[in-house]
């Protein structure tokens, strides 16, 4: 893949955005390749968490505008569904996700970002959704996400002004879960990968799926599925290690994510 690079390591798939000459902006060459990215992280057994980065000095600096300046409406909204379509994946995918932000986090960056499960920011990070500066609104998910994530008000103010953020703020308003020095980003990302690794792998995708289906469910509906996901729990191996060893007052587990 010439735009998208996937490292793999410890049951974890690192997976880099590598267009650095172009601040890693979207376009539909670097979609292509990202979905194949996804498609490999996604098959992959030995693959438990992934990590989503940028090379260079952005995470993902927004899309392609020389490519999306042309566009009429009927390409637009190709460019959109495209887009979608791929963040789509990135969100209901069933492996834990964690945006590892090095940088720019822009437009099509930012969306990204909300995708994904958790956020890392690099104290350098920057976030925003310049879209209304250039007669367009996010086309990626941004107005929602951003909504469901940091609150109505807080993300119509930054879609509205296409004000810029650093890390702090976004912090501040539960864009992001944590801020890191920009030089143990990926040590961090790292650590809180494996963190995730050492639990019930089926348990964790279980939690994913019921806090993703929920949240756009009335509160009864959310929590008759929870309880459906917490029955399947008990018809796995995991199931009987985790509290076996828990009785057995055993630090040590031995999951076999089955």
């Amino acid at each position: 893949m010439a735009f998208v690079e996937v490292t793999k390591k410890d049951h974890i798939a690192v997976v880099t955005m590598n267009r650095p000459e172009a601040l890693n902006a979207l376009n539909k060459a670097v979609f292509t390749d990202l979905e194949v990215a996804l498609d490999d992280v996604e098959r992959d057994d030995e693959v438990y968490v992934v990590i989503i980065t940028g090379a260079g000095r952005a995470f993902i600096a927004g899309a392609d505008i020389g490519e999306m300046a042309p566009m009429n409406v009927a390409e637009g909204l190709a460019f959109s569904e495209l887009g979608n379509r791929i963040l789509m994946r990135v969100d209901m995918m069933e492996k834990p996700t964690i945006a590892a932000v090095n940088g720019f986090a822009l437009g099509g960056g930012c969306e990204m970002a909300l995708a994904c499960d958790i956020r890392i920011a690099s104290e350098k990070a920057k976030f925003g959704q310049p879209e209304v500066g250039l007669g367009i609104i996010p086309g990626f998910g941004g107005t929602q996400r951003m909504a469901r994530i940091i609150g109505t008000g807080p993300a119509m103010e930054l879609i509205y002004t296409a004000d810029t953020i650093d890390a702090q703020r976004a912090l501040e308003i539960g864009m992001v879960n944590h801020v890191v020095p920009a030089d143990q980003l990926m040590d961090e990302a790292m650590k809180l990968a494996q963190k995730i690794c050492t639990n019930a792998q089926k348990a964790i995708r279980a939690s994913k799926l019921a806090i993703r289906r929920g949240i756009d469910c009335d509160i009864s509906t959310a929590v008759s599925y929870e309880a459906l996901a917490f029955a399947t729990c008990f018809g796995t191996e995991d199931q009987k290690e985790g509290m076996q060893a828990f009785l057995e007052k055993r630090k040590e587990k031995h999951f076999k994510n089955k």
